[in-house]
């Protein structure tokens, strides 16, 4: 019945993978440089589109579709934070964009409760562009002393005494 339906879900598929696969890459380095804010912000965002991946390929197999497990892009190695946010940023204006037409599409083929998937997918997406937004606004803000920060607050939890409460000696 709503088989046009299962190509646009198994394309935002695709980009929800990429995502996933993107921001854990940027997860994985700001963590190893003490980024726990940031670091924080890219794994809670992944384990969101990971959940999208889900409902998704719930969508999917109700329409008795299969789901194409491929990530529509390869990840990119960024290291530099403010990069990494200006990459996030791009990410979720374009699968703002993208989602926006598909549910367009799948209204035009009478499927409303895609429709209505992807718009709730768009309000998630830009949920997520405006706190990388934020982050990218401190960045530009703040410079290194912002990610400087961030790390010594990592130092000062690992070198406290379990318990203890590090800003209050």
């Amino acid at each position: 019945m709503y088989e046009k339906s299962i190509e646009p879900l198994n394309k935002a598929v695709a980009e929800e993978l990429s995502g996933v696969n993107q921001y854990m890459y940027f997860y994985f380095h700001c963590s190893d440089q003490g980024y726990d804010l940031l670091a924080n912000l890219f794994r809670k965002t992944a384990i969101e589109e990971m959940i999208h991946v889900e409902r998704l390929a719930e969508r999917i197999l109700f329409l008795k579709g299969d789901v194409e497990m491929r990530p529509s892009t390869k990840t990119e190695k960024i290291r530099d934070v403010k990069d990494m946010l200006t990459e996030a940023k791009s990410m979720e204006e374009n699968s703002t964009k993208l989602y926006n037409e598909l549910a367009i599409e799948c209204s035009s083929n009478a499927d409303s409760t895609s429709r209505k998937l992807f718009e709730e997918l768009v309000m998630d997406e830009e949920r997520h562009f405006g706190l990388f937004d934020t982050e990218f606004q401190n960045m530009s803000k703040f410079g290194e002393q912002y990610l400087a920060l961030q790390s010594i607050e990592r130092s000062k939890i690992i070198s406290t005494p379990t318990g203890e409460n590090p800003t209050n000696p």
